[in-house]
């Protein structure tokens, strides 16, 4: 015996129902978070994004916009990063905050250097008259990461720091001894210098006579 079939119409009304209730509760729940982002805007992004009628398609837009990066700026970063050259007017701490700051944009940007990517771009970007750290940096085998070559870096700074007092005298002894002595005059060698200057000079071996007629 056949069992009685179960009418479609009711099958699909059953399954309507559950679907309509989750439907309800997701509805509410993005409606919320769009709601939100909204909120958060400028009155000028507001009026260019509340057009998107879910939150997943708002989102999308705005990091199409502002989160994403090309392939035009990616290239921008690693050749920046790559080409970087430590300017006279910054620390070398300052210098190094900098190239972190490069590396960490580049692994935000999906662009992951290694380690010694790191390194040889640190060593390229030291000034000319680092040419001895260049070498000594290339060639240390302890050397091995970025904060490896930062720690040295720093060490030979505060180094150059504490020595230029002692340049700074050397080269003044220098000028010094390459000018001659000169005489150094008391208060009272200028004191009686300023009477002999008044009086004019006296007479060739006008002492010598007077000495004589004292007698």
């Amino acid at each position: 015996m056949d069992e009685p079939m179960a009418d479609e119409g009711t099958v699909n009304d059953a399954q309507f129902k559950p679907d309509m209730a989750t439907y309800t509760i997701w509805k509410k729940k993005d409606s919320t978070a769009r709601g939100i982002l909204i909120s958060s805007m400028d009155d000028d992004l507001m009026y260019e994004y509340q057009r998107y009628s879910t939150t997943n398609a708002m989102w999308a837009a705005l990091r199409e916009k502002f989160g994403g990066t090309t392939v035009s700026r990616l290239r921008q970063l690693t050749i920046k990063f790559d080409t970087y050259k430590k300017v006279p007017n910054k620390t070398m701490k300052q210098h190094l905050r900098d190239m972190s700051n490069m590396i960490m944009e580049l692994k935000s940007a999906g662009h992951n250097l290694t380690n010694e990517q790191q390194v040889q771009a640190v060593i390229r970007s030291l000034p000319n008259n680092w040419e001895h750290m260049k070498v000594n940096m290339t060639h240390n085998e302890n050397i091995k990461t970025f904060s490896d070559i930062a720690r040295h870096l720093k060490l030979e700074d505060e180094r150059l720091e504490a020595a230029k007092p002692d340049i700074q005298a050397y080269v003044a002894e220098s000028n010094f001894k390459q000018g001659g002595h000169k005489r150094k005059w008391s208060k009272k060698s200028w004191k009686n210098k300023g009477k002999m200057d008044a009086a004019g000079p006296g007479p060739k071996g006008g002492n010598k006579h007077q000495k004589r007629g004292g007698k």
